[in-house]
């Protein structure tokens, strides 16, 4: 049979952007995976459809039990608390809840799906700017913790402290700067100007509140380990501060999360083995700085809340070549099942891209579409891969982080998702959407309805 003709094409050679590492550098030839954890990707793509969201179970708590052993052998009173915003499917939640952790949410909304999976509000960590007035009056009376984002919501946990007649414990958030930039200053009381030193004075004021926790999240996808040093010495000299002048007890350190995965953040030339430090290294300076800084015999509780770096390298995507296609400049472009709607983290990683086969032919630049009629629904702007025919499989990984929690029901229903256990044996654990889930909110007004 002959092969079909394609139009040859010239490149400028170019050297890309340079930097002390070299020059920029693309992988050339292609990867090939042909199953997750033993499971063929035609099988899941057969029973399940594409695109598809796969999480693998086994990777989820391996990643958890690093993380865990990592803390726990260098501090001695360590609690985990899974980030609800990461990743908040039943299944994933159910399963880090089964491994111990607690639960972080920053709304309503997160608090509800907690409690409704089990998780008793002693358990729940509250954070996050917008709080409503009834969702702190329940998170006092189910016995979470509530650390306070600005000056209203003291006023606000006053009046539930006067409802209900009795002193609540907080936390309050703090924001410093660690040498991290952009620093994170709008979450919380600023350490270094004085707002947040302001804001136990207040507290104290009023008589009705006690400090008995710090909190602080420096940002995300943080690659320095040093910063968390910085963050937990200043943190511990607040604390001890707090104590002497106000006499309050503070009982835990909020580090917050932000460790990375190991994605590729774009504008970072080195890969993700080299530019991610491991969670042990982190760990080692966390627990290091709180060791060193301490007073003897004391050991606050030291809270993660780590979401990507658990999460994110469990998740991986099945997305489908719908059609081939050549931009102006030369460019081959791949238009696939799957785009922004569903990876809204493709604007800041450029993901692994494995095919589910083995390819021959050149490996040249190509951009990676997704499905939608927007511009900016690109999944990769250079990914360098062989000639695919149409149907090949794509499988783009890590995209554990955040995907499920900020996809889009935009042009397209979103996908099923599935669980592979650690057995092996791939579980449905959300359903492709149908018309029906996306107009069952809907109310049609008689007089507008075509039929009758």
């Amino acid at each position: 049979m002959r092969k079909p003709y394609e139009k040859p094409v010239i490149f400028k050679l170019k050297t890309g952007l340079m930097n002390k590492f070299g020059s920029f550098a693309s992988p050339y030839g292609h990867l090939v995976r042909k199953e997750i954890d033993g499971v063929p990707i035609q099988e899941l793509t057969e029973r399940f459809g594409s695109p598809l969201f796969v999480f693998s179970e086994k990777r989820l708590r391996q990643m958890f039990r690093r993380i865990k052993d990592a803390f726990t052998l260098r501090y001695p009173n360590v609690e985990f608390t899974w980030s609800y915003k990461t990743n908040y499917l039943d299944a994933i939640c159910a399963i880090l809840h089964d491994e111990g952790e607690t639960a972080e949410v920053v709304s309503d909304f997160e608090y509800e799906k907690a409690r409704r999976l089990g998780v008793p509000g002693s358990q729940i960590i509250c954070n996050g700017p917008y709080k409503p007035y009834e969702f702190l009056k329940k998170a006092v009376l189910e016995g979470a913790k509530i650390n306070i984002d600005h000056f209203e919501e003291i006023l606000d946990l006053e009046k539930v402290a006067d409802e209900l007649g009795r002193k609540i414990k907080v936390g309050i958030r703090i924001n410093m700067d660690t040498g991290i930039h952009p620093q994170w200053s709008r979450f919380g009381f600023n350490l270094e100007n004085g707002q947040a030193l302001n804001a136990v004075k207040r507290i104290a004021s009023g008589g009705k509140l006690e400090v008995n926790g710090l909190h602080c999240h420096m940002g995300t996808f943080i690659l320095e380990p040093s910063a968390y040093e910085k963050e937990v010495q200043k943190m511990l000299e607040f604390a001890y501060a707090i104590e002497e002048e106000f006499g309050f007890k503070i009982e835990y350190l909020d580090i917050g999360g932000g460790f990375p995965s190991k994605n590729r953040l774009r504008g970072v030339y080195l890969p993700p083995d080299i530019a991610v430090p491991s969670i042990e290294e982190f760990a080692e300076k966390i627990c290091n700085a709180l060791l060193s800084g301490l007073k003897p015999g004391d050991y606050p509780k030291l809270i993660i809340e780590s979401g990507r770096a658990i999460v994110d390298e469990a998740g991986f995507l099945i997305t489908t070549v719908h059609a081939i296609k050549r931009m102006p400049d030369g460019r081959k472009a791949y238009i696939l099942d799957a785009g922004v709607n569903l990876l809204f983290t493709a604007f800041w990683y450029h993901f692994n891209v494995e095919v589910d086969r083995e390819i021959s032919g050149p490996a040249e630049p190509c951009i990676l579409y997704g499905p939608l009629c927007m511009n900016i629904d690109v999944v990769d702007d250079v990914v360098y891969l062989p000639p695919l025919p149409r149907g090949t499989r794509l499988i783009l990984s890590p995209v554990g982080a955040y995907n499920v929690t900020q996809w889009m029901q935009f042009i397209q229903y979103r996908p099923a998702v599935v669980l592979i256990s650690e057995k092996g044996e791939p579980e449905l654990i959300r359903e492709k959407e149908t018309l029906e889930d996306i107009v069952a909110r809907e109310k049609l007004p008689e007089r507008l309805k075509l039929v009758r």
